[in-house]
């Protein structure tokens, strides 16, 4: 059986993570440091874990699985999921992927290191409708993608 695992401290998309989860009856589970609202079904559940700096990504790594679906902007968490043959979606649909992890990886410590210089300032474009659109479109392939291929 499939499942939705939401690093959901500041996810944008927990709203339409729902929507689609109740068309395919799909459980989600939104992993945060503090209890966050979700919708009154038994699809949903919140999974409180310790402060700290990684421990939803740690909960999340350590109990997703082969074809479960991993929603983060983390892009180790992405590594670490995609390592346990799950899938793994950022909140503007694009998927991470074998192939583009490593750059991806690679990119991260880059600005890292730019930033710590003083070389890097701003963030991510601002997240709008397209971007939402983009999610949507992407979990609905995905989960067919994974459908498919469970039978």
């Amino acid at each position: 059986m499939i499942t939705i695992y939401i690093d959901a401290d500041g996810c944008p998309v927990k709203e339409e993570t729902y929507k689609v989860a109740m068309r395919y009856q799909i459980p989600v589970v939104l992993v945060a440091n503090k209890a966050l609202m979700i919708p009154p079904d038994p699809l949903f559940q919140m999974k409180v874990v310790p402060q700290g700096a990684d421990e939803a990504d740690n909960w999340i790594a350590d109990n997703i699985q082969d074809n479960d679906i991993c929603i983060t902007a983390d892009i180790p968490l992405a590594d670490r999921c995609l390592k346990k043959m799950a899938r793994v979606l950022n909140v503007r649909g694009e998927e991470f992927t074998e192939d583009m992890i490593g750059d991806a990886m690679a990119t991260r410590e880059l600005m890292k290191h730019l930033r710590e210089l003083g070389e890097a300032r701003g963030g991510p474009p601002p997240f709008d409708k397209k971007d939402r659109s983009a999610f949507l479109g992407s979990l609905d392939r995905v989960i067919q993608g994974i459908k498919r291929k469970l039978g």
